[in-house]
């Protein structure tokens, strides 16, 4: 049949049958003829390759010869004949050369025999990640193949191991299902290589967790991104996931509050929505920054130094306390500040701290812009600037809520402004004290007003300035007496004053200056009468203010006075602060243009005989512009009389805040009426 060749190959599966014979010759003469078939017989190959173990070492050289002829590449055969080649060391390279034949160049058999087939300093020292996949998917293949070759199997499993630990650190996650499929291949018998390919597996799930992590972080946090894109303009992203505090923090995951807390450009973003009713109070959008009278000057008491404010204070930095008497411009300045301001602020009337600072904040805000930890943190670090405006027009007990704040957050950027009181102010604050116009700036000032006369301006332009400069030189004329000089220059030191005088005078209305309140009203109560054909209620008014002062009330209410604010605002007396609420609401409060108009109010409810008022308010510091005002409104002999009760109640109680001034405005008063009066028999 051998000599038959390819004719006979249909008779090789018989003469397979006889290579399982006792006798090494039958056993021999078959691999010969199924040799001698060729590849006719290739079928018979794995009968041929079990001969590579065979007892007699001519059956095995046969058998080697004929699996060349035989040409069909297998992975069991080559399995066969590394499996011979581990029991055969003399003949190594011989059987290497067999086993190259039978894989047929198949790139699984290369590289197994790259890696099985060599001697360990053969391995290759370098190794990339796509050979250490390629070379481990050849290793998965050839694997069932060794179950009968114990001793290539073990070989296989630590080079399997050997190439798992080279390429450790370039796994990636889509290998891990076969570094698993390793891993539970040499589980049972290999435990050793098999804790190697183990440790390989759980960096990588490590990192897959790390990255999926990563992932689900990096989702998270565009959602978060995309829901503070739309966050100030969106109300339905507002309520849901910012001030809502339970789906904040479940879908923040903790991290999202952390980080509008402290990242500055996110804390803009949390506030964005309230900007206006964090400044509703103060109506910037009525100051013109560039009308704001830049020569006021203040005194640093640490020094008794006069410096420019503007040098001293350019910007709010640390806590300061702005100290000076009403009508000085200490309210223009904090709303020049805060015009310049590229910072996050907040203006707080002070009777809106009553209940204390943080919470006149909070009642301006909604959802996690309103957490008191997110506040507090804001505030300490200094990434919120506080503005409090009036500390002398509200109790004792509410400032001494302010400077408990203000000293407890002394990394703050916080402004104060007061008219002088006695009280016991922040440790932790600077105070300057804010000067009176001097003569040279009374002109500078009133010409600088123009653009802020108002529609009723009958005077503009040179006309305007003329007007100015004639009223000037007439009030503080050196022909004028000394006294009556004086007293013009105290009044007219006083901005408040000189921007009253201004819109009359742009009205070609002469002022008068020791009544210039009396005549403001005046004017407005003459228009109210033409309007409305009545008078102005001018005693349920006061009434009002006085109320409202005793109440730490800022707001008129529109609903018993809708005519009269009107005709008020008309006359610049008063202002309507309009604003839209988180809610979506127009809102609007009608308030005092200065405490001084509305202490004109509540001194109309201290005139009269008998009237206890003066006497039942000598220790509230709110009425301190009363007192100083009735120091003008009232009748010579009853002025006097309080005077005394005023001295002799700061006798008593060691505060001079007001006694002192009152009886320096009385003097003043006195001997401007006497020049006034010695003019005049002059002039007769």
């Amino acid at each position: 049949l051998g000599k038959m060749g390819a004719a006979a190959s249909a008779q090789a599966p018989l003469v397979a049958n006889l290579l399982r014979d006792k006798n090494e010759g039958v056993r021999w003469t078959a691999v010969e003829a199924l040799g001698k078939m060729g590849g006719a017989a290739s079928a018979q190959a794995p009968l041929v390759a079990k001969l590579l173990q065979d007892k007699d070492e001519d059956v095995r050289r046969a058998a080697r010869v004929t699996l060349l002829s035989l040409v069909n590449p297998s992975h069991q055969i080559v399995a066969a004949v590394l499996a011979a080649a581990e029991d055969n060391l003399a003949n190594r390279a011989d059987w290497l050369l067999l086993a190259h034949a039978a894989g047929g160049g198949d790139p699984s058999a290369e590289a197994l025999l790259r890696w099985v087939g060599r001697k360990h300093e053969e391995i290759p020292s370098q190794l990339t990640v796509d050979d250490a996949r390629s070379t481990l998917q050849a290793f998965n293949d050839f694997w069932p193949e060794t179950k009968q070759y114990p001793t290539l199997r073990k070989n296989l499993a630590a080079s399997i191991a050997d190439v798992t630990l080279r390429a450790r650190r370039q796994w990636e996650l889509s290998d891990l299902d076969l570094l698993v499929h390793h891993e539970r291949n040499l589980h049972e018998f290999h435990p050793k290589d098999a804790d190697t390919v183990s440790a390989v597996v759980t960096s990588i799930d490590a990192w897959r967790a790390v990255r999926k992590i990563g992932w689900t972080l990096a989702a998270h946090a565009c959602f978060w991104i995309l829901l503070l894109f739309f966050y100030p303009r969106s109300p339905q992203v507002q309520a849901f996931f910012f001030w809502n505090p339970w789906v904040r923090r479940i879908t923040g995951l903790g991290y999202v509050g952390l980080l509008l807390t402290w990242v500055p450009f996110l804390r803009r973003r949390v506030l964005a929505p309230f900007g206006r009713l964090l400044l509703a109070e103060v109506q910037l959008e009525r100051f013109i920054a560039t009308t704001y009278f830049e020569g006021s000057e203040v005194l640093l008491p640490s020094s008794g130094r006069r410096e420019p404010l503007l040098r001293i204070l350019p910007s709010l930095r640390g806590q300061v306390i702005l100290e000076g008497a009403s009508g000085l411009g200490k309210s223009m300045f904090l709303k020049y500040l805060l015009t310049h301001s590229k910072r996050l602020t907040v203006y707080l009337p002070a009777e809106r701290c009553k209940d204390g600072v943080l919470d006149a904040i909070q009642a301006k805000l909604e959802g996690h812009a309103k957490d008191a930890t997110f506040l507090r943190s804001l505030i300490y670090s200094g990434a919120l600037d506080i503005y409090i405006d009036g500390l002398n027009e509200v109790t004792a007990d509410t400032r001494a809520r302010i400077v408990q704040f203000v000293e407890s957050n002394f990394h703050g950027n916080i402004l104060l402004t007061t008219q002088p009181i006695e009280w016991t102010a922040p440790a932790t604050a600077s105070r300057y004290v804010l000067q009176p116009l001097s003569d040279e700036q009374i002109a500078r000032f009133l010409e600088g007003r123009e653009p802020v006369l108002g529609e009723k301006a009958q005077l503009c332009g040179q006309a305007y300035l003329l007007a100015c400069q004639r009223f000037v030189a007439e009030a503080l004329s050196p022909e004028q007496p000394v006294e009556l000089r004086q007293a013009h220059s105290e009044v007219l030191s006083n901005p408040m004053d000189l921007t009253v005088m201004a819109q009359m005078l742009s009205e070609e209305r002469q002022p008068d200056l020791f009544h210039l309140r009396q005549q403001q009203y005046e004017l407005m109560a003459r228009d109210y009468r033409e309007v409305h054909l009545d008078d102005f209620p001018l005693k349920a008014f006061s009434e009002e203010a006085y109320e409202m002062r005793c109440e730490d009330r800022g707001v008129i209410p529109e609903e018993k006075f809708g005519r009269e604010l009107l005709r008020m605002e008309a006359a610049k007396m008063i202002v309507c602060q309009q604003w839209r609420s988180p809610d979506g609401k127009e809102q609007r409060e009608w308030r005092f243009r200065h405490d001084k108009i509305q202490e004109f109010f509540i001194a109309q409810t201290f005139l009269g005989k008998d009237n206890r008022r003066a006497s039942k308010h000598l220790k509230d510091s709110r009425f301190r512009g009363v007192y100083l005002l009735l120091a003008l409104l009232l009748e010579p002999e009853q002025a006097r009389a309080l005077r005394d009760m005023l001295v002799e109640h700061a006798a008593e109680t060691r505060d001079h805040s007001v006694s002192d001034d009152f009886v320096t405005l009385l003097k003043k008063r006195q001997g401007a009426e006497n020049a006034r009066g010695n003019r005049s028999r002059g002039v007769a």
